[in-house]
């Protein structure tokens, strides 16, 4: 029987430890979460083993349609750090503007990040916004220190600001809107925001992505208050490939404009399209019609 070198064995041993199998456990009590924390110069929200880190663009004034746009209602950039196969996998959605792209980009690929996305979500904003989706799978404390600095590129803050007064009220009916949309919303920075999600579990690379709204893939609904009653309306819907035209024939019939349809991620199963909208109107009106559009979908109710 031939003798293996060593090298290669060596070798081998090295390639499979960065090679995705989704029957490898996936350990986080031995991540020092502590390191991720400090280089991203923030806390995480907290949800199961998924931390969200925010990078709302709070330095931009974004304005559509006479509407000044809050962080939490279109610009609120994060990404997501899951335990995976004695590492994290990484997913995030960064808000940036045209000339931040590409050095963010060049920054991303020379770290080894994957970009698996890069567009609009609205219409006339100005200035406009877009939005880069990003990946990674490694050592977390690399991948956050890859993040931050190709976030420096742009001039997304990177220290995040002391909240010193309460946040603005959300002076709509909340309890009507929960009512017709089906599950219960949660007010983040003067917004009332939904994550829907979907019942058909969602995995990218073999991992289930879960939770759902942490990770991006939850169907996101955001009310801003405009006075009288209306709202600003955005966010989007994750759909499968037969729900895309039945949404957006519902949203149209409800006086609500599709403004961009695309895909976030490259390995998902079941393959997904998102779809983000905008309306400013009753905001009791555009709930009916939002619910009309998920009802065309896999979607739960509480």
């Amino acid at each position: 029987m031939k003798r293996i070198p060593r090298a290669l064995i060596g070798l081998a041993i090295c390639l499979s430890a960065f090679r995705f199998d989704p029957s490898i456990p996936a350990y986080g009590q031995d991540i020092d979460w502590q390191r991720v924390d400090d280089v991203l110069g923030r806390k995480p929200a907290i949800s199961d083993d998924v931390r969200r880190y925010g990078f709302p663009r709070s330095d931009l004034a974004v304005t559509l349609d006479g509407v000044t746009i809050k962080p939490a209602l279109a610009l609120g950039g994060w990404v997501a750090f899951k335990p995976a196969h004695g590492g994290a996998m990484v997913m995030g959605d960064l808000v940036l503007l045209e000339t931040e792209i590409n050095p963010v980009m060049a920054k991303m690929i020379a770290s080894g990040l994957e970009i698996s996305a890069v567009h609009n979500h609205l219409l006339r904003a100005t200035p406009a916004t877009f939005y880069m989706h990003v990946a990674g799978q490694g050592d977390p404390v690399k991948l956050a220190s890859a993040i931050h600095d190709a976030l420096a590129e742009s001039r997304t803050p990177l220290t995040a600001a002391a909240s010193t007064s309460p946040p603005p009220a959300v002076e709509l009916d909340t309890s009507k809107l929960d009512q017709i949309i089906g599950v219960k919303g949660q007010a983040n920075g003067g917004v009332y925001q939904f994550n829907v999600k979907r019942r058909d579990p969602i995995t990218q690379g073999g991992m289930s992505l879960t939770p759902a709204g942490p990770l991006g893939v939850a169907i996101g609904i955001n009310f801003q208050p405009t006075g009288g009653g209306k709202a600003a309306v955005t966010g989007d819907f994750v759909l499968t490939r037969d729900e895309v035209n039945p949404v957006i024939l519902a949203l149209r019939t409800h006086g609500i404009e599709v403004t961009a349809l695309h895909s976030h991620m490259l390995d998902e199963e079941p393959r997904l399209f998102f779809m983000h909208f905008w309306a400013n109107d009753d905001a009791v009106r555009l709930a009916e019609g939002l619910r009309a559009a998920l009802d065309k979908t896999a979607s739960t109710r509480s």
